[in-house]
């Protein structure tokens, strides 16, 4: 079976993070000590998922420029994407990048269906 290895977050925290919310109360961690933070990530239910040694196989991934284009949506997907805050451009380009992903994978890159 395959690892997966995506990131995934949460649709609330991208729109904490759109608002421009800290997702961190760093004041509250700073004044942790080693034990409390060991046993805060063990408790945390998404760091179980996350391998021992996820840290080898990470790859720093660097963002690719963008290109502007004029495309037609159905206003109700616009309108769902634009209800989830600031970034629904960047939301629907990952959407668009993980669908183009797995159509790698599947070896269904550019032919026509």
């Amino acid at each position: 079976m395959k690892e997966n290895t995506t990131t995934r977050i949460s649709a609330n925290a991208l729109r904490k993070a759109d608002r421009g919310e800290s997702r961190t109360e760093i004041e509250r961690l700073r004044r942790m000590t080693e034990s409390e933070l060991e046993e805060a990530i063990a408790s945390d239910p998404d760091w179980n998922r996350v391998p021992q040694d996820w840290y080898l196989k990470a790859q720093a991934v660097m963002p690719t420029p963008k290109k502007l284009v004029s495309v037609r949506l159905d206003a109700d997907l616009l309108a769902w994407f634009k209800s989830l805050g600031r970034g629904y451009q960047t939301r629907m380009n990952a959407v668009l990048r993980s669908f183009m992903d797995e159509e790698k994978k599947r070896g269904a890159g550019g032919r026509s269906r």
